[in-house]
């Protein structure tokens, strides 16, 4: 029979919606704050001539600057206060949370709870401030030896300096505004809004197609059944479990009864979520990305330059050896990050410290050995998972020419990913609204009996 608690969840619909006043704050102000990112975007850079800048990112097109572009909302692309991004912040981050898996001091400050994972968060900070030095840095002397600067010199340097990691940091306390006053993760958000916006350049570019005839009809139907397919396979994907039956011993209730508590540990599993694609991705435009930069100063009739034009040919976009690595480089990122954020060893010492076992498995070592072993096997089909999300639309855009959601698999995922994680927590919201109101009904009735 269901509770009560499971019809209020069933019941969710928008006539809650207008009365949840609190909920309704939170989504105006997270789409204030995306509006300002989006602003922010367009507002360029001090010393960059828009002109020169134009026509360099035309012909460096599908290296990595398409695919960090991607992240900043296309605001690489027009050397904005916000070209950075938040990737910085994300790549810190990563390295970070790697350091926590390996350094001592580091995990057990991970330990501490609360006040650990504000230092470590502030860690991840101080790293986002040398990246974003770093980074902008190589971004500002790339433009000044390209030529696409109106007058270069160590003013340039210093004003642009401070404009993009002003910038970032900003991005990153908007980010921490809209998860703690808004709605959903505040990051993920202004990732998500920043792919999201080239969404109508993706829609008028593939009408477009269909209109001149270079699309037939058929290809565009295929391709949005194929996006919608996507889609609903990455939901499905996201949302499942390999759940781990857990016991707990006997313990005596407030009527002197002996009751054994059951829970269950949820493995996901995506456990390593879009970090796998984004490094093979990064890894493999890398080389494209240097002989773009490097431009005439490569001789193409030498060993190095006729080494590097195979190389490029051999790692295009839809090439079949740039799809293999791709997907050997998923594989291999999905199990190395799922080992840095799962240790089963960690897992299987706290539940023998709560009392908990794995029905049939031995506290201890074995069930550190059993976590391992199915941990593995769910893996291997997040792995496969992913590398079908990630490779199949690069196939469709070396068969069919069209890009499919602007830049792959990886902005699908992130896509998806943020928008069911902030749907999820507006319906936390609604049933937290709905429990409220029932409370104060139970109020009123015993008030007037």
């Amino acid at each position: 029979m269901a509770s009560r608690a499971d019809n209020i969840a069933s019941n969710l619909n928008l006539g809650n919606f207008s009365k949840a006043t609190e909920l309704k704050k939170r989504i105006w102000f997270t789409v204030v704050a995306l509006i300002v990112f989006r602003f922010l975007s367009f507002v360029p850079l001090p010393g960059i001539d828009p002109l020169k800048l134009k026509d360099f990112m035309d012909r460096n097109s599908g290296g990595i600057l398409d695919f960090f572009n991607m992240f900043s909302g296309g605001a690489l692309s027009r050397y904005s206060l916000i070209s950075l991004g938040v990737m910085p912040y994300i790549t810190a981050s990563i390295v970070v949370q790697l350091a926590t898996s390996l350094h001592p001091s580091l995990a057990s400050l991970k330990k501490e709870g609360e006040s650990g994972r504000r230092k470590i968060n502030q860690y991840s900070r101080y790293g986002a401030v040398l990246l974003a030095l770093v980074q902008g840095y190589a971004a500002l002397k790339s433009a000044d030896v390209q030529g696409l600067t109106v007058q270069g010199g160590p003013l340039f340097y210093v004003a642009g300096l401070i404009s993009l990691v002003g910038g970032t940091m900003f991005l990153l306390w908007l980010g921490e505004q809209i998860t703690s006053r808004g709605i959903g993760n505040g990051t993920s958000l202004i990732i998500m809004a920043g792919i999201v916006a080239q969404m109508p350049t993706f829609v008028v570019n593939l009408f477009e197609g269909g209109a001149s005839g270079s699309i037939g009809g058929l290809t565009i139907a295929l391709l949005v059944a194929t996006l919608v397919a996507m889609i609903l396979f990455i939901c499905f994907m996201e949302r499942a479990t390999r759940r781990l039956l857990i016991q707990y011993p006997k313990r005596a209730t407030q009527k002197g009864m002996m009751q054994a508590d059951r829970s269950h540990l949820p493995l996901k599993l995506n456990t390593s979520g879009v970090i796998p694609p984004i490094f093979a991705s990064s890894l493999l435009l890398l080389p494209l990305t240097i002989t773009n930069f490097a431009g005439k100063s490569i001789d193409p009739e030498s060993k190095l330059g006729s080494f590097v034009v195979s190389l490029n040919n051999y790692l295009g976009h839809g090439k079949p050896a740039y799809m293999a690595l791709y997907a050997l480089g998923i594989i291999f990122f999905s199990f190395f990050y799922t080992a840095v954020v799962f240790n089963p060893e960690e897992t299987a010492d706290n539940l023998k410290r709560n009392g908990g076992f794995i029905p049939g498995i031995r506290p201890g070592k074995n069930t550190e050995k059993y976590l391992d072993y199915v941990l593995t096997r769910v893996t291997v089909i997040g792995a496969a998972y992913l590398t079908i999300v990630c490779v199949v639309p690069e196939w469709i855009i070396a068969q069919t020419g069209v890009r499919l959601f602007f830049a792959g698999g990886t902005s699908l995922l992130i896509v998806v990913n943020v928008t069911v994680d902030t749907i999820t927590q507006i319906q936390s919201h609604l049933l937290a609204h709905q429990y409220g109101d029932l409370i104060k009904k139970a109020k009123l009735k015993g008030r007037l009996r």
